[in-house]
């Protein structure tokens, strides 16, 4: 059972919506002024503050405060219910970080939809949302009046594009967030010599080309299919307005995105220092561990020598020469030009 405390000076409207929210399944705290408001929130730590503004003594954007100030109570919905409905009182609330803010007098049904509207968004924000279209889905589906991503996937252009073919070069400006919905893509960056530098692998069920939106900035690399690859192109608006919709919403959208940097720094690392038999060996275990989807039968690593030298950050040659010695090795064997892990746990230990 989820609490509620009702911070509120006025009582019949006190017990009023603590009627409501009784009969609603709810427990319900009460607090007759802002002093005593923050003594039960700090006491009861609730799952949803709602507060009136004009009280006596601390008035509501004084308990704010204090509560925003609280690391136990600052990440609590905190929402103002007043009578004071002048367009700029409504501004200088959100703008403390009030999650809503509902004017007097109020239907109870008006009062309940906030209620859930925002304890659902507290419930998404605890979780570890997944970077990918379910995770961002379910983050949409906390903000009021906006269409689920997946809505905005399903109502966006999907385009198919082939093995090899350039979806957007470096230096471009974006236009949209790219969503995989089948194939295989990988982001790259091209040195001054020509030599390309694979910077991240992405498959089905990746969202890629989203940082260049977050800093707007045009494309700092390349994106291309390593495979027949179908692609859901969600427009730059739509992703901008989730993101700015709401601070705590965009930090967790970027902290959730942002997920794979700490391994792309170990990756370049890597490539940066280590052999060339570790090098070669590190990139067919990513590539088996981000492509191998079905665990009963080996998976063939089906992509150019060219991609894998750039993968594994060598010359093509080198590659060629390194898979030979693993095949001698019986680390590998190579079936029509696609290389199979025969000894995945070997493999591994040469890069440990």
């Amino acid at each position: 059972m989820k609490t509620i405390l009702i911070i509120e000076d006025n009582e019949d409207i006190r017990d009023n919506v603590a009627e409501i929210l009784m009969l609603s399944n709810y427990k319900v705290v009460q607090a007759a002024n802002g002093k005593e408001g923050i003594e039960a929130a700090l006491a009861n730590l609730p799952d949803l503050i709602i507060c009136d503004i004009m009280m006596p003594g601390i008035d509501g954007y004084g308990v704010l405060h204090v509560l925003h100030k609280t690391p136990e109570t600052e990440n609590i919905p905190f929402i103002f219910l007043t009578s004071k409905s002048e367009r700029g009182d409504f501004r200088a609330a959100m703008e403390m970080g009030a999650d809503d803010y509902i004017t007097k007098p109020f239907a109870g049904n008006e009062l309940l939809n906030a209620l859930e509207s925002r304890l659902k968004k507290a419930e998404v924000m605890k979780k570890n949302l997944t970077p990918d279209l379910q995770g961002l889905t379910e983050l949409m589906g906390t903000l009021s009046n906006k269409m689920s991503l997946e809505d905005l996937a399903e109502a966006s252009n999907v385009s198919d594009y082939k093995k090899r073919q350039v979806i957007y070069k470096e230096g471009n400006h974006p236009h949209y967030l790219y969503y995989i919905t089948k194939g295989k893509v990988k982001t790259y960056k091209t040195h001054e010599d020509g030599k390309d530098l694979v910077m991240d692998l992405y498959n089905e069920g990746d969202f890629f080309g989203y940082v260049s939106l977050l800093e707007g900035t045009v494309y700092k690399e390349s994106a291309e299919c390593i495979a027949e690859t179908e692609l859901a192109l969600i427009p730059k608006k739509d992703f901008e307005d989730l993101v700015n919709s709401n601070p705590e919403t965009s930090r967790k959208l970027i902290g959730m995105l942002a997920k794979n940097l700490a391994e792309k720094e170990e990756q370049l690392l890597g490539i940066a220092y280590n052999t060339l038999r570790k090098k070669v060996a590190e990139s067919l275990i990513s590539l088996q561990r981000k492509y191998h989807v079905n665990k009963n039968e080996p998976y063939q690593i089906d992509i150019t020598r060219d991609d894998l030298a750039t993968i594994a950050g060598t010359a093509t040659e080198s590659l060629i020469r390194t898979l030979s010695d693993f095949k001698g090795e019986n680390l590998i064997d190579i079936k029509s030009g696609k290389v199979v892990i025969t000894d995945y746990r070997k493999l591994e230990n040469l890069i440990r």
